[in-house]
């Protein structure tokens, strides 16, 4: 019997493939397909928040959970399977002990087969070396896009649901020694494809808020976003205890437990209202300088409460609801937060400086086009059309331009705005009326 018994644990899911992963099962092993609501649950690390877990439940719809990670054991079988009162077929959490595990046929049919997929905390890098430009992530994009499941993450299982992911490759940074040099070998922001999520394009994610030290590294983030990859981006952050869970129509529920603790979520992103908010100093070995007067990004702080009921608007990043706004910025490698206004993206809350004369832009007014010229070729030049709310109504980039030429036919007369950018430089805005 003894034979017997070790005969059937070797060949236990698992224990078939001991070398590349670990799987620990609880509930029903028959598959089960149900439609799951999708969404997104981003949570700061420590404990986790109970009504947080509760919702990416629900959003599972009753369907099987997949707990991926690259370390520990089965510490979320039981609290997902039965201990938040929310009905799920099973929960199975897989280690992948190293890389080869990203190929296993077992690994990628579970998958395949969960309506809700969540990454425990621990090493970020290993997730990213693990499982990046794999059948693991091409699988769970699929997952995202194609059967609307959940996903979400605590710890560095936030930290890789952005587009824009800090990927810890030479180990974690301070905020001390980033705003020092934002080109720091440790200040790894990476933009390789890696986990899909919608609302998630532009931005970066954090955790670990409620240490203080963690907000000016995330500035630097950002800089080097801009930076590097010409992009105004944005971030969200969640102190310990705190989420954020995002559904399909871009809606953010933040939970926590304020009053009685101070948990937070932020919301953060370069200031629209600046004409050119390029950092003003973001160089290897020098300090970072993004200032504008203090002004350089915008901060929406939401308390994070048991119903999920303070939020804000993925959508437009401008609507929220039970937050404050702040302004960050930094000053020769010194990180400064300050009480601020809303933000305001119209482009007549905008302070445009004078139209260069190296650009000319008419007729204006307009009615079946307008012109842009340059009195040099210009490498790299995007162009939008405004309204006057600041929605964009046309856009486009070329290369190696000295002249653009837009479309206003079909263009309702009224009000509008031209903003011109060229390269990584926000040049200028310009009022323009089509009649």
């Amino acid at each position: 019997m003894k034979q017997f018994l070790f005969f059937m644990l070797c060949f236990l899911p698992g224990y078939l493939s001991a070398q590349s992963y670990t799987s620990y099962f609880t509930g029903n092993t028959a598959d089960t397909i149900t439609n799951p609501k999708g969404g997104i649950c981003l949570m700061g690390g420590a404990t986790e928040d109970d009504n947080a877990m509760k919702w990416f439940l629900q959003q599972a719809n009753g369907g099987d959970i997949l707990v991926l990670r690259t370390s520990g054991s089965n510490g979320y079988n039981a609290y997902l399977y039965s201990q938040l009162g929310i009905p799920v077929h099973s929960v199975e959490t897989i280690v992948c002990n190293n890389a080869t595990a990203s190929s296993d046929a077992y690994v990628l049919q579970k998958i395949q087969q969960a309506e809700g997929i969540w990454f425990a905390g621990g090493d970020q890098w290993t997730y990213v070396s693990y499982w990046r430009n794999t059948a693991v992530d091409s699988l769970i994009n699929l997952g995202i896009q194609q059967r609307n499941i959940v996903v979400g993450g605590t710890s560095a299982g936030m930290a890789i649901q952005g587009k824009y992911y800090f990927s810890a490759q030479n180990g974690t940074v301070t905020s001390t020694a980033a705003l020092a040099n934002p080109y720091n070998s440790l200040v790894t922001v990476d933009s390789t494809t890696f986990i899909k999520n919608n609302f998630l394009t532009e931005t970066i994610t954090d955790t670990h808020f409620d240490n203080p030290d963690r907000k000016g590294r995330l500035l630097t983030f950002m800089a080097r976003m801009w930076m590097d990859y010409g992009v105004e981006g944005r971030a969200i952050a969640c102190d310990e205890y705190t989420a954020v869970c995002v559904d399909t129509n871009g809606l953010a529920r933040v939970y926590g437990d304020f009053p009685a603790n101070d948990d937070n979520a932020y919301f953060i992103q370069t200031n629209c209202e600046l004409v050119n908010g390029t950092p003003e100093i973001c160089t290897s070995g020098l300090p970072l300088t993004w200032n504008h007067s203090g002004a350089a990004v915008k901060v929406y702080r939401v308390k994070g409460t048991a119903t999920g009921s303070n939020t804000f608007q993925l959508n437009n990043w401008l609507v929220g609801s039970g937050g404050s706004w702040l302004q960050w910025s930094a000053n020769t490698g010194n990180f400064v937060e300050t009480t601020s206004s809303s933000i305001n993206c119209s482009p007549l809350a905008m302070t445009a400086p004078a139209v260069e004369t190296r650009i000319k832009i008419y007729p204006n007014p307009a009615s079946q086009q307008v012109a842009i010229d340059f009195l040099e070729q210009k490498h790299v030049v995007e162009i939008n059309l405004l309204d006057g709310t600041g929605r964009t109504i046309q856009s486009l980039k070329q290369q190696d331009v000295q002249k653009v030429v837009l479309n206003t036919s079909q263009i309702i007369p009224g009000i509008y705005f031209i903003k011109v950018r060229i390269g990584m430089e926000r040049v200028h805005y310009q009022k323009l009326e089509i009649n």
